[in-house]
């Protein structure tokens, strides 16, 4: 009997944690007690990118799009999708909760306006199976290196794309291999930096758990550009998924002859090792990530030398990171021309970004360069989640600084981020709301890169936990309007002397926020006011004697306890034993329990 369903599970971390593993097994289990397992094959995929949604399903060919599936799902779909071929209508996406009307996938707005490279293979293959990569022209860009073309075609190729570093820095790609191909030394190294450090960051780990091979294939074929014959993938070890993933792709390309020695009998050899990270955020940095592999202590080095001429264990190495390294099959199969007429002009192709924080669509997408900011947060991001307003959104993690609503409509490029007080970096995209106090988010990030410092360089070590301190007692409403004027001498210092981009960009969600919202550090600084109620030492908790019926919920809840009362009396909070919990002001069923 003919298959006539394809069910694809999305198998991506974000839906294995809402148990989209269980959701597939209970699929093949039912299609095997209904009797249809001959109809219909069941595929567990990488990741579809709504994760907003997920665990998310889909039914080929009917593009039946579920959300929100459950494992107990799985009998319901199998007998109406499979045997009555009828949807499930309560599983099918819905642009608004509140009407039953359904949207097909060619029509969620969340898809709209993305356009997917590097993502081309995530949510559509078994990312596990080297014949369906190879089905959707997996290793065609292979073959063409090995065969049709000179290590120096190849490199050709690489620069009149366009293609740039998708790591932060944005360096032309074919540049950094030229250099290497050219650089002496009989050993030379190619490394995929897979070290995904950001905090709300996903996008190389999910394009590895979606389509490893494609990683594999681009490390392959920048070997034979630059004539290098080994590869590392350099992954944290917090990735299980994409390890285990990766392993089973190296293990396929070489059983079918497309890794290890004499590859597709072209006489050229290829191997690649996995070295896993600890989770050191500095370990991104190029240098130190190279020596971590080394075995060493990842801390980086002073450039020049660059890694190209004189890199892992002192031999030229290009490092990419994953998503730059997942275009490379599409720039050789497509043609420079074509990956070229998608961007800007100094930036071409496409960008993954992690769209998460206060936004309603949450997930994993894909736009041209050029895009802008608008377009993704509002239009691909669905808006501000409970009807918000916009405050600002914070690209390139750690490193980036916050843009405000005036330039939302700044098309999205290296140089446009950068002339914003932010950067491209890796491709966090986290959007913030009213509710969100600029001082804490400064304070969050500066904390984050004290802990993540080598502690190498004195700017960093010492300039990172100086702006903490100082970030801290404004939080603390003891600041003073001089420690404005601290915070940006320091943020310039380490930014001009800092060994690497730790430090040299640790300063700038600082002085992004001081720049937009220097309001609100002077209202924290002269007013003791935190307006967004997060800095728990400025927030004061009351209770308002006239909505107040004495129920005493609020006083049970209380940790210390600091509230007392008669019953059906209103009650009192002694402010100098309140924690400041918000415990009170949770259980409150009247709004009596108020906090300034």
């Amino acid at each position: 009997m003919a298959c006539k369903n394809y069910i694809l599970v999305c198998g991506g971390t974000g839906c294995e944690s809402s148990r989209s593993d269980e959701i597939y097994r209970d699929l093949i289990k039912e299609a095997e007690l209904q009797g249809v397992k001959e109809e219909v094959q069941i595929v567990k995929t990488g990741c579809f990118g709504f994760c907003e949604r997920g665990p998310i399903v889909k039914v080929l060919p009917s593009e039946s799009f579920y959300v929100g599936v459950k494992p107990e799902d799985a009998k319901e779909i199998i007998a109406e999708q499979v045997i009555k071929g009828r949807e499930v209508k309560r599983l099918l996406y819905k642009k608004d909760q509140n009407t039953a009307d359904t949207v097909k996938v060619k029509d969620i707005d969340f898809y709209q306006k993305q356009f997917r490279v590097v993502l081309r293979n995530c949510g559509v293959i078994n990312p596990e199976s080297i014949e369906e990569y190879i089905a959707r022209d997996g290793y065609k860009a292979l073959e063409k290196a090995l065969f049709e073309m000179t290590p120096e075609q190849i490199i050709a190729e690489v620069k009149a794309s366009g293609l740039r570093g998708r790591g932060g820095a944005g360096f032309p790609t074919g540049v950094k291999w030229e250099t290497a191909s050219k650089a002496p030394g009989d050993v030379k190294y190619v490394v995929c930096n897979a070290d995904e450090g950001d905090p709300g960051a996903y996008m190389d780990r999910s394009t590895i758990e979606g389509d490893p091979h494609s990683i594999l294939e681009a490390m392959i074929i920048a070997g034979k550009a630059i004539d290098a014959h080994q590869g590392f993938i350099y992954i944290r070890a917090e990735y299980p998924l994409a390890i285990d993933r990766l392993n089973v792709a190296i293990s396929q390309a070489k059983e079918m002859g497309l890794m290890g020695e004499n590859i597709l009998g072209s006489g050229f050899n290829f191997d690649v090792e996995l070295r896993l990270g600890a989770g050191a955020f500095v370990c991104g940095e190029e240098t130190a990530l190279l020596r971590s592999i080394e075995g060493n202590r990842g801390m980086p080095v002073p450039k020049p030398p660059f890694p190209a001429i004189k890199g892992l264990w002192g031999k030229p190495t290009v490092i990419n990171n994953v998503e730059t390294l997942a275009n490379v099959p599409v720039v050789l199969t497509r043609g420079a021309a074509w990956f070229s007429s998608i961007g800007t002009d100094k930036s071409k192709g496409t960008k993954v970004f992690a769209l998460t924080g206060k936004i309603n669509n949450s997930g994993l997408i894909e736009v041209p360069m050029g895009t802008t900011l608008r377009e993704i947060i509002f239009d691909i991001g669905g808006g501000i989640r409970n009807g918000k307003k916009f405050k600002g959104v914070q690209t390139g993690g750690p490193s980036g600084g916050i843009i405000v609503e005036k330039d939302l409509d700044t098309p999205i490029s290296y140089e446009s981020l950068i002339s914003l007080g932010s950067m491209m970096g890796s491709g966090g995209m986290i959007v913030m709301d009213e509710d969100d106090c600029m001082v804490d988010v400064s304070k969050f990030y500066m904390a984050f890169c004290v802990d993540e410092s080598c502690g190498k360089c004195a700017p960093c070590r010492i300039g990172t936990n100086q702006m903490h301190a100082i970030l801290d007692k404004i939080s603390k409403g003891k600041g003073e309007e001089s420690d404005l004027d601290d915070l940006e001498r320091i943020g310039k210092a380490m930014t001009k002397a800092s060994l690497c981009m730790l430090g040299g960009s640790a300063a700038n969600p600082t002085m992004a926020t001081i720049r937009h919202f220097r309001d609100e550090y002077l209202e924290h600084i002269n007013e003791h006011k935190c307006r967004a109620g997060k800095c728990k030492d400025l927030i004061v908790y009351e209770i308002n004697p006239e909505k107040c019926i004495g129920c005493g919920l609020c006083a049970r809840r209380c940790p210390v306890p600091c509230i007392t009362g008669e019953k059906k009396q209103p009650h009192v909070i002694d402010k100098s034993r309140c924690l400041k919990c918000g415990e009170c002001f949770k259980a409150c069923k009247f709004g009596a329990v108020t906090k300034r």
